[in-house]
Formats: structure tokens, sequence, C-alpha cells
């Protein structure tokens, strides 16, 4: 219910009124005196002091109630208390701004101070005319409690978008809500039957998309392989994929590899280089050891990196206040086809990988095994450092793979032909001499001269052909000699630029800063950004900028712990900085 607010606008007009009035200016009573955020003359319901009379109906709602024609009564829970209140109060607005702050660990109205109750019904009628200010954090808590119980909110879809846009705003002023909240948007879909469509934008259907990859990989990979990696036994270079490689199927692997893995494979220097060798390599390693846990280990490799797929009981909304009026109905919903929700007789239950829903440190340590392996092999120019041990059987494995790449590489590598063309002159002199010699008077007449013949020849030096016989010779001048472009001598002003070239320049807190980020100084590279009078994010741009052309890539990326140097390039920038 709304507050009467029909004699608010000439309550303000008597106000001005009186402010107006040359008489109150010129009074002793505010002459002397200096205000600031508070009005000099405000309503009723403007005074702190003042509590209008929806709170006070929404206090009267008592914990205690009493049973019906007798029966025996109850006491209201924590939360069934919050419903009430709040579906009385679910369209109210106020207009008392509070500018203290709101602290509880599970907040309700019933927490809240008279002060406070009116400084909340009054940021929560900004909210919801679309703006979204800082508060006490509670409040914000409050606010998605509200949506999550329906209050204020006509339908579940309503109630989804509501909570979906004030998390994605809300979140900038504090993005700890980010660990109740995203849990909160997909419980609320499961509980209503909203469309899983809806959850895309977020991680549970990311992740387990990748895991339902993983899964199909490992009885598609034993068919492709044709039962090697099922037995383990293995003649010769094999590789545990087939090879030439099924792109489609190693390319999906490779996707959900590098979606569930600490070690991010896209982003490997050797990756933007030779892609199909890594992704190849990173797919038939991770084949040989789920085949291996598959025959050595009591459970399968996503159960060891993941958990188990099990069902188990399940609390909606948990660590929020929330109260069903009614019990939910019998419902099935599937999130997807490894992540299923069921609810019977009120209790729900959750059917899914239950362990770690994060990427694992494990496969990441095997996928930068793999990859610092390859560069070994390839001789790479840019290796990398061994962060642990790897245990000697794993290590086995990738060798192997690798041998048996290299090996089919290598013998499958196109062949390139090449022709010297210039030899032809003389095979066709030859040819012309024997012609003429072969001719009759007769067949002799109206034929050109043996010079005429030779004089058509072109004799291009070392042009070269590739397997299909595209012509890559030289072009020819009128007078029929190949056209040989001078070649810049060493030395040279043109190679002298190019030899010369240093490094980009770096502004001194570019330097600073990029060198408090080699040491990992977090403290000396916060101190640096407001010293230098922009925001991190540009400062780290100048400097991708400044050295793109030296590295070929960026060399700064925000990781877990925010702002770092891409491992792959830490020696080529350190080596740059110590040279200059």
């Amino acid at each position: 219910m709304r507050p009467m607010n029909g004699s608010k606008p000439q309550a303000l007009e008597v106000i001005a009124r009186l402010m107006a009035s040359e008489r109150m200016q010129e009074s002793t009573h505010f002459s002397e005196r200096v205000y600031a955020d508070e009005p000099i003359i405000t309503t009723g319901r403007q005074m702190a002091s003042y509590l209008p009379e929806e709170y006070r109906a929404m206090r009267a709602i008592s914990r205690w109630e009493e049973g019906a024609a007798g029966a025996q009564g109850r006491w209201l829970s924590e939360a069934e208390l919050f419903y009430r209140q709040g579906m009385l109060m679910a369209d109210y607005e106020d207009d008392c701004p509070y500018h203290g702050t709101f602290k509880s660990y599970f907040p309700t109205y019933n927490a809240m101070s008279d002060r406070q109750l009116r400084g909340y019904f009054t940021w929560r009628a900004a909210v919801r005319r679309g703006s979204v200010e800082e508060t006490s954090l509670s409040f914000a808590y409050i606010y998605m409690y509200e949506l999550i119980n329906g209050i204020g909110v006509s339908n579940p879809r309503e109630g989804f978008d509501k909570l979906e846009s004030f998390w994605r705003s809300y979140r900038a002023f504090s993005p700890e809500i980010d660990r109740f909240a995203s849990v909160w948007l997909q419980d609320y879909a499961v509980y209503h039957g909203l469309p899983a469509q809806l959850l895309e934008p977020y991680k549970a259907l990311s992740f387990d998309r990748a895991l339902l990859a993983l899964r199909a990989a490992d009885g598609h990979a034993l068919e492709l392989a044709g039962g090697t990696a099922r037995s383990g036994k293995r003649r010769g270079k094999v590789s545990a994929l087939p090879l030439p490689a099924n792109d489609a199927f190693e390319q999906e692997l490779f996707e959900a590899l590098d979606a569930l893995s600490t070690y991010r494979l896209t982003g490997s220097r050797l990756y933007k280089q030779q892609p199909d060798a890594l992704r190849h390599i990173a797919c038939a390693v991770y084949v040989r050891m789920s085949s291996y846990y598959r025959k050595q280990r009591s459970g399968d490799l996503l159960e060891s990196w993941f958990g188990k797929e099990v069902s188990l009981a399940y609390t909606m909304f948990a660590s929020a206040v929330f109260f069903e009026p009614t019990p939910h109905a019998d419902a099935v919903y599937e999130l997807d086809p490894i992540h299923l929700y069921r609810c019977v007789r009120g209790h729900w239950s959750c059917e899914r990988y239950h362990g770690s829903r994060s990427q694992s440190p494990k496969l990441g340590n095997l996928m930068h095994a793999a990859d610092r392996a390859l560069r070994e092999a390839l001789g790479f120019a840019h290796p990398l450092k061994e962060t642990g041990k790897t245990p000697k059987y794993v290590q086995k494995f990738i060798d192997e793979e690798i041998a048996a790449w290299m090996e089919w590489h290598a013998a499958h590598a196109p062949r390139h032909i090449e022709i010297d063309l210039g030899q032809l002159a003389g095979i066709r002199a030859t040819a012309a001499l024997t012609r003429e010699s072969l001719l009759i008077d007769e067949e002799r007449e109206g034929e050109g001269s043996l010079l005429d013949f030779t004089d058509t020849l072109v004799s291009p030096s070392h042009a070269k052909t590739d397997m299909a016989g595209t012509d890559t010779a030289p072009s020819v001048a009128a007078t029929g000699a190949p056209q040989i472009p001078a070649a810049t001598p060493p030395g040279s002003p043109a190679t002298a630029a190019a030899d010369t070239k240093g490094p980009a320049p770096l502004s001194a807190h570019e330097l600073e800063y990029l060198n408090a980020l080699l040491a990992g100084d977090a403290g000396t590279s916060a101190d640096v950004v407001r010293a230098s009078d922009r925001t991190e994010d540009l400062l780290m741009d100048a400097i991708n900028e400044a050295l793109f052309d030296l590295v070929g890539d960026t060399v700064l990326e925000y990781g877990p712990d925010g702002p770092a140097v891409i491992e792959d390039y830490r020696d080529e920038v350190e080596g740059m900085l110590r040279h200059g």
C-alpha cells in the first residue's frame, strides 16, 4: 500500500513561501546560523523522529500466532515474519534517506531500527525507479531476499529479470555479492521452472558442457584409436588418437580442456604459432591419462579431478532468508544432461558432479607439462620453465605422444620439388639441332631457321615450382633477360635502420609499473597507478602497445590475482629491461 501523499505538494509549497519571505530571512533565528544537508523547515514525514503508520502496522505483526478455534499457537520463524512484513510493505515508498550504516549477518526488517527502516524503503524506492546507489550491503541483501520471496514482483520472470539486473548493477560496488547472487539466480530459475537458456551467460552451463565433452571423449576416443588406449598395449610410435587428426573431435575436446584447466592452452605462445600441434598433443595426452585411470585406478579421471556424479539433498536459496507459503509441487528440472534437480514432497535434491566446480590445477599441471615438452622437442624459441615435478609415468605418456606425432608429421610433410629451369635452355637447343638434322628439304621450306628457334628461348635462373606446378619464376623484360633486383648491401642505411631498432619507449611510470609486476609487488604497482593519473587499464594498454612490435603479442593480462606479466613472455620482458 502507498502512503497518502496528496497533501505533500501543498506542504512543500508552504515551506517554499516561508523561506522566500523577507521577514523570515531577516529573522535573527536564521541570520547567524549555517545549515547544510538538512532543510531548515521539513515536512512531518521527513522528520527523523516521525514514524508513519505503515511502520507501526508492520511492527505490530507478532512472532506469536494464536491457534484457530482453541488450537495450539506457534512461533513464526524469522523467514516467515520477514515474508509477512515484506508483503505488507510490498508497495510502500518513503522519503527519508539514511546516511548511517546497517550491518547484520542475516539482515531482516526486524533487525533494523525505525530510522534504518525508513532509510531502506527510501533507498528501495530509488532502486525501483532505476537508480541503484551504493548503500549498506545488508540493504542490498534484503532487497534480493524480497525478490527471492516474490515481494514486489508480479510473476517469476519479472522476479528473475529484476534479480539479475540488480546483481549486475550492484556488483560494481560490492563484487562479493557474486558468491551468493549467482547461485540464487540459478535456484530462482529452477524453483520457478524458467527456461534454462536464461542461465546461458553464467558459469554453471559452460562448466557442465566442458565436463560433458571430457566424458564423451573417453568413449569416443577409444573407438577412434581402435581400442589401443583401452588395452594399454602400444606397438611402436602410435598416438592415442588417430592421425591424421579428427579436427572436429579434437577441437571440441581441446576447448573443454582449456575451459577446465588452470593453465590456459589458448594463451600459449606455441598455440598461436602451431595450434594443430599443441591441440593434438594436449588431447592425446588427456586420452592416455584417462585410459590409465580406467585401468589402474578405482575411479575415472573426471571423478578424481571433479568429484562423483551423485544425487544429494539440496537447499534452495541457501544462505538467504526464504519462506515458502506452500510446499513446492513435485517437479523435475534438467539444467543439462549432467545437472538435474528433483522436488519430491517439498524436498529438493540435485544430481551432478559434486566436488570442485572450478578449474582443475591437476589438469593445469598436465597441460603445462605437455606444452613445455612439446616446445623442447620442437626447439621452440620460447621454452617454458618446469613449475613442478611431473610423475615419471605421466612424462612417459607425454614423450610418447610427442614422438608419435613428430614421426607421423615428418613422414607426411608436403614435398617441395625444386627445378632449375636454367638447364632447360641446353635441352631445348639440343632438341632443335636434332630436329634440324631430321628434316628433309621440303619440310625445311617455310620453317624458321635454327637461330630463329633458339632466339625464343628464355633461361630464367633457379625458378621454383611446387607439386601443383605453380610457376614462381622471375618476370622477363622485353629483351628476354630476367630482371633481378639489386640486393641492398649489408650496412647500408636501409638495413642499418632495421638493425639498430631498439625497444619501444616506455614512460617512467610505465617502466616502474612493469618492474613492480615482474617483482610481484602489488603495493608498488598500486602506488604507481595512483601517481600516473591513469587508470590501471590504460596503463596496461600503453605498455602492451609499446611492447607489441618487439614481442608480437600482449605481455600483460588480468589473472586470478590481478594484473600480471604473461608467463610465456616473462624472460623476454626481463631481458629487454636489462638491456635497455
